[in-house]
């Protein structure tokens, strides 16, 4: 069954229901606990997790292995029971991308991943010591920063 919504950047949506991801404790300083996954193309690397309940709120977000081929994942026993999936092939996982007008600005948050398991999802602490904030998204090539 087809859900409508209306969003600030794209206008009138529709997608299927089945396609809508509850978050039962929400999104970290935003409100709402329904939004879906928008993109303008399904092969493009970046997407927008999108409020299916507000028209204004829509955060960028990737898929983190297609920028960073060593990120993991660590959750607490507690995060891990909360998101009940037991095999990690269950879960999908996105970062929120901060967008600047410098692409050597852009950086995704690997502290706080969104995971998705069965129309369910969660934003959790990260608790690998090496997930970044502030995780550059477009770094230079090491030639340029040399010179």
């Amino acid at each position: 069954m087809p859900l409508n919504f209306d969003s600030s950047r794209f206008g009138p949506l529709e997608i299927d229901a089945d396609a809508v991801i509850e978050f039962p404790a929400g999104l970290i300083g935003l409100g709402g606990a329904k939004y879906a996954l928008v993109a303008t193309d399904p092969d493009a690397p970046f997407a927008w997790l999108h409020s299916v309940e507000d028209a204004e709120i829509a955060l960028p977000v990737t898929n983190p292995w297609l920028h960073y081929a060593d990120y993991s994942v660590e959750l607490s026993d507690a995060d891990t029971e909360r998101i009940g999936a037991r095999n990690p092939g269950e879960l999908d996982v996105w970062v929120t991308v901060r967008a600047a007008s410098e692409l050597a600005d852009f950086s995704c948050n690997l502290r706080a991943p969104i995971v998705v398991s069965k129309g369910r999802g969660h934003q959790v602490i990260n608790e690998a010591p090496d997930a970044p904030v502030r995780a550059p998204l477009f770094p230079e090539p090491a030639a340029v920063q040399a010179a």
